[in-house]
């Protein structure tokens, strides 16, 4: 069965839980979308786009080094980090501003928390001449202050948000409340696989341009598939991006690295699928971090673009199918990753897609030798250097 179904559910999870206001948005939003699913004007533009403005496809890049220093499998890295604009959100925003100008919208919002997803809504907002609002948590606006600037820079108008955490859950709150209020003119560009229906399918497919390049990629350069996929998981666009191609070649195992934090127990972490359980966020079924009394907890992570306390309903049900593994990295073995990266391949990566580097460190010695793995390296790293200077102890 072809997943979600009619209503927008993946087993159990997904759905719509929203206010009676946003119902005729989103239903306006499901039929437009599966108009343009089967529109072939609309399938070359956004192939031509991607192809040309984009830079797709993006390499798969075997990583020498980095596989002779840790030993057994053979490392290849989806580029994505060499996308215009430095991430994979740039193929959900391309997708979704080319909807919004056929759906005649004139006012694109978008949250962000790494600032990724917010500079690549801008870029698409800029080149498709539509205007653009981001949505971005005052701690995040602090410590992915580049970005802010870029977006600044792209004519989009940036929004901090001082409630809560100050991260990208209040941001997404914030988002959701103006759309509520403007829904005559604004699109709501998400940035993630997570949302109510039809976000999570729809994000989804625009970013299974990432596996299947991949699956294309693997097989001229290996003849055959991998043994296994590796990708960081916040929301989870990128690994879902990565996975969905694959997810009915049952030879190949799966591995969805989530924000370990300061360690699990710690409970300073956000690690939804190792140490949530099922709930309500966002108008989705799906796993959160929250307390006893069902209240979201507030998260923690190295990494503002995995600093989020739900996931994508998709990987809910990969989780309790068991078709996918999640696995939770910390901060320390994040900046391991960073620095193995860096320092073996001369690739500088986003602290999030530092996490999947992290997990392959303790991981890969239970390898058969000669395995095949491939990484999804989701962004670069540019927007995190003074973090990592913080951290590091050094003056900028």
């Amino acid at each position: 069965m072809s997943l979600p179904d009619k209503k927008g559910h993946y087993g159990k999870f997904g759905g719509r839980y929203v206010a009676e206001t946003l119902m005729p948005a989103l239903l306006e939003l499901e039929n437009a979308y599966q108009k343009v699913r089967k529109d072939l004007d609309f399938k070359k533009e956004f192939n031509d786009l991607a192809s040309s403005y984009i830079g797709r496809p993006t390499p798969l890049y075997f990583a020498k080094n980095l596989s002779e220093k840790l030993g057994k499998a053979k490392i290849y890295l989806k580029r994505e980090d060499l996308c215009h604009t430095g991430a994979h959100k740039v193929n959900n925003t391309l997708g979704q501003i080319l909807l919004a100008k056929r759906m005649g919208k004139t006012r694109v919002i978008a949250e962000t928390g790494a600032g990724q997803h917010g500079v690549a809504t801008a870029t698409m907002c800029a080149l498709l001449s539509l205007d653009c609002e981001v949505f971005m948590g005052e701690e995040d606006v602090y410590r992915q202050s580049p970005n802010v600037f870029r977006m600044k820079l792209l004519g989009a108008k940036v929004i901090p948000v001082t409630s809560g955490s100050k991260t990208l859950k209040d941001a997404m709150n914030e988002a959701l409340r103006d759309w509520i209020t403007n829904i005559q003119n604004t699109f709501y560009c998400i940035g993630s696989v997570a949302g109510p229906h039809p976000y999570p399918m729809m994000v989804r497919d625009f970013q299974s341009i990432i596996g299947i390049e991949t699956k294309k990629q693997i097989l001229k350069m290996e003849k055959h598939l991998p043994d296994a996929l590796v990708a960081c998981v916040g929301g989870g666009s990128n690994s879902l991006g990565l996975f969905y191609p694959f997810l009915k070649e049952k030879s190949v195992q799966l591995y969805g690295v989530e924000a370990g934090g300061s360690g699990i127990k710690s409970g300073k972490h956000a690690a939804t699928l190792v140490g949530g359980k099922v709930g309500v966020l966002h108008g989705s079924k799906s796993y959160v971090l929250q307390d006893r009394e069902g209240q979201v907890k507030e998260t923690h992570s190295i990494s503002a673009g995995l600093d989020y306390p739900g996931v994508g309903p998709e990987h809910s049900y990969l989780y309790e199918t068991g078709r996918a593994k999640y696995v939770a990295v910390t901060d320390n073995e994040a900046m391991e990753g960073f620095d193995l990266l860096t320092r073996y391949e001369g690739i500088i990566p986003a602290l999030e897609s530092a996490h999947a580097i992290g997990f392959l460190k303790k991981w890969i010695p239970s390898l058969a030798a000669g395995s095949i793995v491939v990484v999804n390296l989701s962004g670069r790293g540019d927007k995190d250097l003074a973090t990592v200077a913080r951290i590091k102890g050094v003056k900028l």
